[in-house]
């Protein structure tokens, strides 16, 4: 299913008129109605709406918008112009996506039980503390607020610019004309799954929290893991939802936005012992997850094919996955025999002795049923045997670079930084110069040090690496990802706990300005986050 689509242009050469009539159109679609009815406790689960792309593109109009839910809490979706919520994106190496996206938010109000953010951004001048002058230009930086909005398209490797994935200077306000995002998969993306979400500074919890997320799938995954090709696949997307009481602390997860609440758990129908690929996405605010698939209580195996978006050179057999806040894991399961059941399960994660709450919970119950709703996508049946994928090899690179860098935060845990060693601590500020600066070409190695008792996810923004070490031990793991967890410090050794990666800066899509942060999103708006800059190869 798919809203436009064509061969290869430009499409920021629409015309403006067309960019009037898609604002006018949308924002009286949405006048009578906001964010769609979400799913009770107890639902069958069901797959997103899947847009895939065609003849090289995809194209699709999206609102973002907020209301509150029946409950009274905020919500906040991205709506597909036929009004299905948070649609899966499926594309492919070299097609064109396009985003027209019309920003419907209204202003809420700063919560009373939380410090106020010092939230400020533009580009007056490298190190000035200044806020950037109103401008209608929504790439001029400026400031971001609880109305404004972008688009980060996690795991992708494309550039850090405008109309594509800056999320520095990129500020849409409420009630412009549509902003339009439009991107080329580049030839040599890794096929698997990725997601998209909003990062405004200073309120990219508030949003994501409220449900703005969704997956994004670049196809090919049976060119490199060719025991998935035919197989059904489901995307399960795992959100963080709040409770009424206003308590940041109190929420539940949710599979699909089918949340277990008062004993009533989602329901996931497969036909009776049918194989599936299952890509879950941890869309998360805190919660590091690690999902088992019960059987009698007892863990079942399955394969692991892909994690954050790369698939593994070979696939793993396992009982649990690990999968911090924003990363994914992509696995083949077996499910239950007729007149069985399996449980999936989140089995709690121990966060440190000041981490957010991480308990044990059942997520959903898989069902056998012969009348289960058949998937809406299935994988390629037809296998193309390709060469490396990007970042093949990489632990195996000599780096021509090392840093170490650490996370740190103040005693009350309402401030968060990221620091590289020999530079001063200083909470996130747009407006300040990188704090890293890299040439493309460049092989580099991070140790990134935990001085927190509580445990961090590292996310770094445009590109993948690989994990050398933990806490000094060499992993041997050639998986590729996106986000990785850092341990915690237990408050009493000598030596901090540490995570040893190695990053690819050597193609060009890497050049400019991006972020990296802890993915826990009240630290990274707390200011756990830093810029990195990449130039253009040396001569």
């Amino acid at each position: 299913m798919q809203e436009s689509s064509g061969g290869l242009m430009n499409p920021l050469a629409k015309s403006s008129a067309l960019f009037l009539f898609l604002f006018v159109a949308t924002v009286a679609a949405f006048s009578q109605q906001m964010c769609p009815q979400r799913p009770a406790s107890g639902s069958i689960v069901v797959d997103p709406v899947v847009l895939s792309s065609q003849n090289g593109a995809l194209t699709l109009n999206l609102t973002m918008a907020n209301a509150p839910g029946p409950d009274g809490v905020m919500e906040y979706c991205y709506v597909y112009s036929n009004g299905a919520e948070a649609p899966t994106l499926m594309v492919n190496p070299g097609d064109i996506l396009t985003i027209n996206l019309i920003n419907h938010l209204t202003p809420v109000p700063p919560s009373s039980s939380k410090p106020a953010l010092q939230i400020m951004s533009g580009m007056t001048g490298m190190g000035s503390s200044t806020p950037a002058a109103a401008s209608s230009d929504p790439c001029s930086g400026t400031a971001m607020t609880s109305a404004s909005t972008n688009i980060h398209f996690h795991g992708l490797n494309v550039p850090p610019v405008c109309h594509q994935d800056d999320v520095i200077n990129t500020s849409i306000p409420a009630n412009a004309p549509p902003f339009q995002y439009s991107l080329q998969i580049p030839a040599n993306e890794p096929p698997g799954l990725y997601w998209y979400h909003p990062h405004p500074h200073g309120f990219t919890k508030t949003q994501v929290i409220g449900g703005a997320a969704g997956a994004l799938i670049v196809g090919g995954i049976q060119n490199l893991s060719p025991s998935v090709a035919g197989l059904p696949q489901r995307v399960f997307v795992i959100r963080q939802q709040l409770l009424p009481n206003g308590s940041d602390e109190s929420s539940v997860l949710s599979v699909n936005f089918v949340p277990f609440h008062e004993n009533l758990y989602a329901r996931i129908l497969m036909e009776p012992a049918e194989t599936q690929l299952w890509r879950l996405l941890n869309a998360s605010s805190t919660q590091f997850l690690q999902l088992q698939l019960l059987n009698g209580g007892a863990p079942t195996n399955f394969e692991i094919v892909g994690l954050d978006g790369v698939p593994l050179e070979t696939a793993e057999t396992a009982n649990a996955v690990v999968i911090p806040p924003a990363g994914r894991a992509e696995i083949v399961v077996q499910g239950p025999p007729a007149n069985g059941l399996y449980q999936l399960y989140n089995a709690g994660y121990d966060t440190g002795p000041i981490g957010d709450p991480n308990p044990a919970v059942l997520l959903a119950d898989v069902i056998p049923s012969n009348n289960a709703p058949e998937p809406p996508t299935q994988v390629p049946s037809t296998v193309k045997r390709e060469g490396l994928q990007r970042f093949a090899r990489l632990s195996h690179l000599a780096p021509s670079n090392a840093r170490t860098l650490y996370l740190s935060e103040n005693t009350a845990g309402t401030q968060f930084f990221l620091t590289v060693v020999g530079q001063t601590p200083k909470l996130y500020e747009p407006n300040e110069p990188p704090a890293i600066t890299t040439h493309q070409g460049a092989i580099e190695d991070w140790v990134i040090e935990n001085r927190t008792t509580e445990v961090h996810a590292f996310h770094l923004h445009q590109l993948h690496f690989v994990v050398l070490e933990i806490n000094g031990k060499p992993t041997n793991d050639p998986a590729v990802r996106d986000t990785i967890v850092v341990p915690y410090w237990d408050g009493v050794s000598t030596t901090y706990t540490s995570v040893k990666v190695r990053i690819d800066f050597r193609d060009p899509e890497t050049v400019g300005t991006f972020l990296y942060h802890c993915h826990i999103l009240d630290h990274e708006d707390g200011g756990m986050m830093a810029k990195i800059q990449v130039l253009p190869a040396q001569n």
